[in-house]
């Protein structure tokens, strides 16, 4: 039996992105995890700890820690979340810190618990990589994802202009700051109109749908698809629609 996953789809990924949860469970299987969903997850609190609600974030925080309890790993294809649960969980309430220790942003568990980075993966397309703030900045997950994205056969990488700079998203600051999130969106995808690419992937699909929302309004063309729906593809199963 292989290592027993949870997965922490995320409230963005459920509700709009379905398919990238998919994708991650496919993936995992492929890769010899024993992958469950807990039906109990909901929000992880995220939106209510940064706009000062520490108390319902608390409650959050425990419920959370409950329903992913006794798995080997919790996986999320978010950074953002993943970020929220292993950093801050721990200063909400002690009672998160075991299940907070064993959650994993999907490219970080890939190649740092997994300890692979060819996933099989085919995806013959032109691609350049976003990396998001809290993945870049909080989990410090490095280049774990231009790793696994150099071993996908077929994929033709090409380097994003500025890339560690934000998208403009950033939840609510994204309501809060509309007129300075859309010019940060601009730059954002000025850079990623240069490379010419078909696909602009990241690890988050939060920040995938402000650029992909962006690029769409301009008729660009270009995709915007999640790291684990390109890794989930194979030449004799294709995962994502030709862009």
């Amino acid at each position: 039996m292989g290592t027993r996953v949870a997965l922490f789809a995320t409230c963005l990924t459920d509700t709009f992105f379905p398919d990238t949860a998919r994708a991650v469970v496919r993936l995992l299987e492929r890769l010899g995890c024993e992958v469950d969903f807990p039906p109990a997850q909901t929000c992880c609190g995220q939106m209510h700890y940064n706009t000062g609600y520490r108390a319902h974030a608390t409650k959050l925080a425990k419920r959370h820690a409950r329903t992913f309890d006794g798995y080997d790993a919790v996986v999320a294809p978010s950074g953002s979340c993943a970020g929220m649960v292993r950093e801050v969980y721990p200063d909400l309430h002690r009672s998160t810190k075991p299940m907070a220790n064993r959650t994993y942003e999907l490219s970080e568990f890939l190649v740092d618990v997994l300890g692979v980075a060819d996933v099989g993966a085919y995806f013959p397309h032109r691609v350049t990589y976003h990396p998001t703030c809290h993945s870049l900045r909080m989990l410090g997950v490095g280049d774990k994802p231009l790793r696994l994205l150099r071993h996908v056969r077929g994929l033709d990488l090409v380097e994003l202009a500025a890339a560690d700079s934000c998208c403009g998203f950033g939840g609510t600051f994204a309501l809060k700051n509309a007129e300075t999130s859309t010019a940060m969106l601009a730059d954002k995808m000025t850079h990623v109109l240069e490379t010419r690419a078909q696909v602009v992937t990241a690890g988050d699909n939060s920040c995938l749908m402000h650029i992909g929302g962006g690029l769409s309004r301009l008729r660009t063309g270009v995709r915007a698809l999640h790291l684990a729906e390109i890794l989930a593809s194979t030449e004799e199963e294709p995962w994502a629609a030709t862009p």
